[in-house]
């Protein structure tokens, strides 16, 4: 019963959150049309059938059942009238401001809602490196403790958000495997392998301390490694710590794993800029840890180093909240221009069921440690979608707000109206394309759920 009555508490939380949305960005529309002395016929949350409204002035206000939408009204928005309050004759740096402010409206509420998930947080990650895994790949190839990152996989790196991204868009390649590199990250993988796999076996038989003993040869042996010029060098560093782990595990017979060296390998690589000791440098071909898992073959990447952390204070909750937001429409954008570029396919491309589907499972997720983090969870994914939302309104396409403010710079520069007709037209056949491209991604999500 409980566990009913939390799933029905976060589905309202989150329509609420949607409508939340929709309010900001129709109520950008709604008090820019306001302010500019435009005529506001009706001002409605929700679409279908109105649940209740009342009329105040000349306006309508209206909540309506389903909660999928809403809208601002205003007179004559793309036809003619002789209503000097019409949308279409107020001037048009007026029109302008109306037709940006949903979009607007939509950052200012991804800013509220990243300070509410900043604001909870102890702590924050830097982009600054403070040490490696014992299995990092990035630190033999010329990453180092106390560089700052600026860039990754032509990406530019300003909050932790953004080095997420750029790891979760790199691309795996096949490397020469031969290289000095490759051989040391092999050494260094292996000897902490080794380690792992024999307290795995045999926890309860070491002792704390002789654990924390290992961790730290574990770390003499990969740091000497990372170190080594050769392969001559990297290997007797290998054999040397391998024999003294095992030793300080009190293990008589082991056998030394081979390093076996091969022509080519797959690797996560990718150019970065740094900041070291105050200078701007770039680092090539720079190499992240590289995995495979037992059910999947496919290779896939992880961080391989840690960040320093940023003590919270007033100073550093508004410049995290900025720096998500920024990064959050960055990402958006990044994404949109990957689509247009073939860098993400149709399959990625998801819809109201698919959005609705990665609500869901983060607010699984979030449940799985408690109600309040699986609430954060819709937030996150709410913020995402809101600065979406006004990102893809403005996009220069007929029916969006993108494709009506160009027809105003049309108008601004020329000095003359597009042809309302012609202006109606062409938001209509852009509607049209725009629901049946909604319709072709809704059915691709249904199917994919229930195709798995």
């Amino acid at each position: 019963m409980l566990s009913v009555l939390t799933t029905i508490g976060l589905i309202i939380i989150g329509v609420l959150l949607f409508e939340l949305i929709i309010l900001f960005h129709e109520g950008g529309h709604f008090i820019a049309a306001k302010r500019s002395g435009v005529q506001v016929n009706e001002f409605a949350i929700g679409m279908g059938p109105k649940i209740f409204g009342f009329k105040k002035g000349e306006t309508q206000y209206s909540l309506r059942l389903l909660p999928i939408g809403g809208y601002c009204a205003m007179e004559a928005e793309d036809d003619e009238s002789d209503n000097p309050r019409a949308f279409t004759n107020a001037k048009i740096w007026k029109r302008m401001i109306i037709i940006v402010a949903g979009a607007f409206m939509n950052i200012v509420l991804g800013l509220l809602m990243s300070f509410a998930l900043v604001v909870q947080e102890p702590y924050y990650a830097s982009t600054t490196v403070a040490q490696f895994d014992s299995r990092s790949f990035s630190s033999n190839c010329g990453l180092q403790a106390g560089d700052e990152i600026v860039r990754l996989n032509n990406y530019g790196i300003g909050a932790y958000q953004d080095l997420t991204f750029a790891f979760a868009t790199m691309k795996c390649r096949d490397v020469d495997g031969t290289t000095v590199a490759v051989y040391k990250e092999d050494c260094a993988n292996e000897l902490a392998l080794a380690l792992y796999g024999e307290v795995s076996e045999n926890k309860e038989s070491y002792s704390d301390k002789t654990l924390s003993e290992c961790d730290t040869l574990l770390g003499e042996g990969v740091s000497k490694i990372n170190v080594s010029e050769t392969k001559k060098e990297a290997k007797g560093y290998y054999e040397e710590y391998f024999k003294k782990l095992f030793d300080t595990l009190g293990v008589k017979k082991y056998k030394i794993a081979e390093i076996k060296e091969q022509k080519t390998r797959k690797r996560f690589q990718s150019d970065m800029d740094v900041i070291r000791n105050g200078e701007r440098i770039t680092l090539k071909d720079v190499q992240f840890f590289t995995y495979t898992t037992a059910d999947s073959d496919e290779p896939k990447v992880a961080l391989d180093f840690y960040v320093d952390r940023l003590d919270k204070n007033f100073g550093t909750v508004m410049s995290q909240t900025w720096n998500k937001t920024v990064s959050t429409v960055r990402i958006v954008w990044s994404s949109l221009v990957g689509l247009v570029t073939g860098q993400f396919s149709y399959n990625d491309i998801s819809g109201p069921v698919g959005a609705g589907q990665a609500v869901t499972q983060a607010a699984s997720i979030g449940l799985e440690t408690g109600f309040a983090d699986a609430v954060n969870n819709i937030l996150f994914m709410m913020m995402l979608i809101t600065v979406n939302l006004g990102i893809f309104n403005m996009l220069p396409f007929p029916a969006l707000d993108g494709g009506r403010f160009l027809f105003l710079l049309i108008e601004a520069v020329f000095r003359k109206p597009i042809p309302r007709k012609v202006e109606k037209i062409v938001n209509t056949a852009g509607l049209v394309i725009l629901l049946t491209f909604m319709l072709l991604i809704t059915v691709k999500d249904v199917f994919k759920i229930f195709g798995g």
